[in-house]
């Protein structure tokens, strides 16, 4: 039960949901995004080399462990520069710890995933996963398997993490997305509640409150009742999200935030 609701996966979740760049309650075209930017340009972004959010996890009133993300540098992949970024997840409860890594390499002009690895240690299950991503072919590759095909404009949890914070965000509307790089996980559909201001450890924050609904089971499944805040500013950064489990509430607060642009 604790591995089905690890702890990356939420925080991943939480921030894939804030995506919305369709009219209400319209399908997203395909591999929708912002706009185009010339060939040899990065596209605009709110965040930089050296950006790190940290997260306390609390399931109930009992801290659970901490997470993090962070913009490590631009690098290359294939000829391509892309960004690199890291989320870190410590942490468990007596007998059960969890740490893992998952790393993300993503264009910096259309933000396509080029390459992705998961390293989890959760408990006694261990799971070593690399991705590679080839989006100008439609295919895609893990370990030394066989090549099979990807959406058009493939995203990761992680690089998903980053595009969304350069998209708008409407209170009263509800989205339509398809980009995540496994088929199967879409479509993503969003309600964007309403504004907020909220306190978290990190501070106090104007916010805008989503609601997602995925086609999956889970935290976030069409039955979930859970609850995400987004800073209503240029940062687009996760404050806060709020859930409800048959077993208890997984909730994630903001501790700091360094580096922000």
């Amino acid at each position: 039960m604790m591995r089905a609701y690890s702890l990356f996966p939420v925080l991943a979740a939480a921030l894939l949901v804030a995506s919305p760049t369709a009219v209400s309650a319209q399908p997203l075209p395909t591999g929708a995004g912002p706009a185009a930017v010339p060939p040899g340009t990065s596209a605009p972004v709110p965040f930089a080399v050296g950006e790190r959010l940290d997260y306390e996890v609390k399931f109930g009133s009992l801290k659970v462990g901490n997470g993090s993300m962070e913009v490590k540098e631009i690098t290359e992949i294939r000829g391509r520069p892309v960004w690199h970024t890291m989320f870190t997840i410590k942490g468990g409860i007596p007998l059960y710890r969890v740490n893992d890594v998952y790393e993300s390499w993503f264009d910096v002009q259309t933000l396509n995933t080029l390459r992705y690895h998961q390293d989890v240690d959760e408990g006694s299950y261990e799971r070593t996963r690399r991705y590679e991503i080839y989006p100008e072919r439609g295919m895609m590759r893990e370990g030394d398997g066989e090549e099979e095909p990807t959406v058009a404009n493939p995203l990761d949890e992680g690089s998903f993490l980053y595009f969304v914070r350069t998209l708008p965000l409407e209170v009263g509307k509800t989205f339509e997305f398809q980009r995540y790089f496994k088929a199967q996980g879409n479509p993503v559909r969003i309600r964007v509640l309403r504004a907020e201001t909220v306190t978290v450890p990190a501070g106090t924050f104007q916010t805008v409150v989503l609601q997602p609904t995925f086609q999956t089971k889970g935290i976030f499944s069409q039955n979930g009742r859970a609850e995400v805040w987004i800073t209503d500013d240029d940062r687009r950064m996760m404050v806060q999200m709020k859930s409800k489990l048959s077993f208890g509430s997984l909730n994630l607060y903001l501790l700091r935030a360094k580096g922000t642009k």
